[in-house]
């Protein structure tokens, strides 16, 4: 099938469906990823599967932007006052999502799962470690489209987002810290304190480093050009994403984090942040949101429900429990205002992107050979969940926060 008539298959049918959610009082991206599920290869046949696999390139260019775009919404003033709230909110929903997911996992899936000759140093520890560290990160880019879709503002909005896009970097680490101490086990390598501590810590900072250097570039650039349309922000802004997210993973560094690292950059020193990121959000957002959830949905792998089912649902309830009690107890400790108290919570439901990204780094390793299908399966099972029922859980936050609409007022 030709590409051109597929992308304009994809856009269309995301669209109208994002406008069908709406009119169902549902968020605009839920509908995005029902079209992607009914455009889905092992569904239907409408786009042939070669066609989704060789759309990486698309999706990597929409996650900058979106990472960008949650970059800018991290403005100093706003962190100034939230600060607290939200490194302890961060630090211990993660850390608690990653603790109660590895420990859930280590009580019942020996009674769950069947192996060859399993033990606990081989088998159970190494799936409930992975799993649990995999769990940790939020996909703040669903997020980011249910706040503006709603024009949404205020403490529980700019929590929610700066939460989603920090814990990334907990992710990284858990996972890195993880990756290392099971391929010990697997391996029976010796501890590497470099490759298990050190290194993790050098792709987060290297990561924030590139973003901070091409955040000031742009910010250079805009001041130096005099011709400072909206089109010639277009190409400076996407031309300049476009070469961060490439050196990142040249580099081998995090490009989630390097892009919106650039994006903070620019909100809170470039003197035109109201014009780049007003221009973003009224042109080129919302088609940015229908492709990249809409492919989403057509990489979705509903093979793994089947034979998974058991395991994603108790991922999805282990991972929800450590949201809410990491949340209460971060919110506590920094005596959070009640509202953010009671509904950050549900706008740090939605997973995806680097959640499954980090699940499909095992299959390339052959110490993981026993175990990756296992992982990767319930990963990407409770993607289908959370990626369908998140954006539902944001709006929720936001409505009972009353900030829905906020964005608009003078």
């Amino acid at each position: 099938m030709n590409s051109v008539l597929i992308f304009g298959i994809v856009l269309t049918t995301g669209f109208i469906m994002g406008e069908l959610a709406q009119t169902i009082k549902l968020p605009k991206v839920t509908g995005y990823i029902v079209a992607g599920i009914l455009l889905n290869p092992q569904l239907f046949h409408i786009v042939p599967q070669d066609v989704v696999d060789s759309t990486g390139i698309v999706t990597n260019i929409a996650l900058s932007f979106i990472t960008f775009s949650i970059g800018g919404t991290l403005c100093y003033s706003t962190l100034k006052k939230l600060g607290k709230n939200i490194i302890s909110i961060t630090i211990c929903e993660a850390e608690f999502t990653f603790f109660i997911v590895f420990v859930g996992f280590l009580a019942t899936i020996p009674y769950l799962i069947h192996f060859s000759h399993p033990t606990w140093l081989l088998t159970y520890i190494p799936i409930s470690l992975l799993i649990g560290s995999i769990a940790s990160p939020t996909d703040p880019t669903a997020s980011l489209a249910v706040t503006h879709e709603t024009n949404s503002k205020g403490n529980v909005t700019s929590t929610i987002l700066s939460v989603g896009a920090f814990d990334d970097a907990l992710g990284l680490m858990n996972y890195s810290i993880a990756f290392a101490l099971t391929e010990v086990l697997l391996l029976h390598q010796q501890f590497n304190a470099y490759t298990s501590l050190v290194k993790p810590i050098l792709v987060i900072v290297g990561s924030l480093v590139l973003g901070i250097l091409f955040g000031f570039l742009l910010n250079i650039i805009t001041t130096l050009i005099k011709r400072e349309t909206e089109g010639v922000f277009a190409v400076i802004i996407f031309g300049l994403l476009a070469i961060c997210y490439g050196l990142a993973t040249v580099l081998k560094l995090d490009e989630l984090l390097a892009t919106m690292m650039m994006g903070i950059i620019v909100t809170n020193f470039n003197k035109q942040r109201e014009r780049i990121f007003g221009f973003l959000e009224r042109y080129t957002e919302e088609m940015i949101f229908v492709l990249f959830f809409s492919l989403s949905g057509m990489y979705l792998d509903f093979s793994v429900l089947g034979t998974t089912a058991v395991l994603v649902l108790l991922y999805a309830i282990f991972r929800t429990i450590g949201k809410f009690f990491g949340t209460f107890i971060g919110a506590s400790i920094s005596h959070a205002a009640p509202a953010i108290k009671k509904y950050t919570f549900f706008g740090l439901i939605p997973s995806g992107g680097i959640i499954v990204g980090l699940a499909l780094i095992l299959r390339a390793n052959p110490a993981y050979k026993d175990i990756a299908g296992l992982i990767i399966n319930t990963v990407i099972g409770a993607t289908v969940v959370h990626e369908l029922i998140g954006p539902i859980f944001v709006k929720l936050a936001l409505k009972g926060s009353k900030e829905i609409g906020a964005g608009s007022k003078k």
